[in-house]
C-alpha cells in the first residue's frame, strides 16, 4: 500500500546562528565596530542576551538567521496550510512534471491516511478510492493528445488532496517563533501540527536558547483560544519544554 509518512530534515542553518543574533541586536545599541562587535561576542556565551531579546520582544535580530527543511510524506492538504506562511520560501514538487504514478508501470500515487480514517475502519475503504482515483488519473493522463507535461498537468485535476508532495522549506528565526505559535498548538490541524514540531525539535538542536520557549501560545504565556482551548496547558507546557 502506498501509504507514506513523515519525514523532516534540516538540510541547512545559518552557522552560529546564536552569535549572529547577538551582533545584529548589540550594533544597534553600540558605538563600537563590526570587528570590535564580533570579537567581544564570539568570546562570550550570549545566552541570556538572547533571553532579553525574546524578554523585551525585540524581534528583528532574529530574521538575520534561517533554516532549510527538506520535508516529505505530507499531503497536499496539509501544504495548502503551509503556504499561507508568506514570510518564508518554498519548493514544491511539481505536479506537471512528475507524474502522479512516478512513471511506474502499475505504480500508485502515495497518500496520506488521517488517524481517524483509520480509527473508524475505513482503511481499506480509502485505500480502494485512491485505487480508483489512480485509475481516472491514468485513463485520462493517456488519452491526452500530446501526452507528457500537458497531460500531467491537467489529469492532476482528479488527484486528491491526500496525495502526497515533497516540498523545502526556508524560514527566518523570527517567523519560525510565530509558525510554531500557531501550528504546535492542539487546535492545529494534525499534519501540520506534526510536521512543525518535528520542524521544533530539529531547530532546537542548532539553536537552543532561540527555541527554548518556543511552541503553543500557552508554553510561555496565556493560551489565545479562549473558549476553543484545548484546556491542556499543563500538559503542552511540560511537552515543549521537555522537548
Amino acid at each position: 500500500m502506498p501509504e507514506t509518512k513523515l519525514k523532516v530534515v534540516l538540510l541547512k542553518s545559518t552557522p552560529d546562528p546564536e552569535e549572529t543574533v547577538s551582533h545584529a541586536a548589540k550594533l544597534c545599541y553600540s558605538s563600537a565596530t563590526i570587528d570590535e562587535l564580533k570579537e567581544k561576542i564570539e568570546s562570550n556565551d550570549q545566552r541570556k542576551f538572547i533571553e532579553k531579546l525574546i524578554t523585551i520582544g525585540h524581534a528583528s535580530p532574529f530574521e538575520h538567521v534561517s533554516f532549510t527543511f527538506g520535508v516529505e510524506g505530507i499531503s497536499r492538504a496539509c501544504s495548502h496550510q503551509l503556504v499561507r506562511h508568506r514570510l518564508a520560501s518554498y519548493s514544491q514538487q511539481s505536479q506537471r512534471y512528475v507524474r502522479a504514478d512516478g512513471n511506474e508501470e502499475n505504480a500508485e500515487f502515495n497518500y496520506i491516511v488521517p488517524d481517524s480514517v483509520k480509527q473508524a475502519g475505513k482503511q481499506e475503504w480509502f485505500a480502494d478510492r485512491m485505487k480508483e482515483m489512480q485509475a481516472w488519473y491514468n485513463e485520462l493522463v493517456n488519452s491526452i493528445e500530446g501526452g507528457g507535461e500537458k497531460a500531467n498537468e491537467d489529469a492532476r485535476f482528479l488527484l486528491p488532496n491526500a496525495v502526497e508532495t515533497k516540498i523545502i522549506i526556508s524560514m527566518n528565526a523570527r517567523e519560525l517563533l510565530h509558525f510554531f505559535t500557531i501550528r504546535c498548538c492542539k487546535r492545529a490541524q494534525w499534519e501540520i501540527r506534526e510536521m512543525a514540531v518535528e520542524m521544533l525539535r530539529l531547530a532546537k538542536t542548532e539553536a537552543p536558547t532561540i527555541f527554548a520557549n518556543a511552541g503553543p501560545g500557552c508554553v510561555k504565556g496565556g493560551c489565545a483560544e479562549g473558549k476553543m482551548s484545548c484546556g491542556k496547558h499543563d500538559e503542552v507546557r511540560k511537552f515543549f519544554r521537555e522537548m
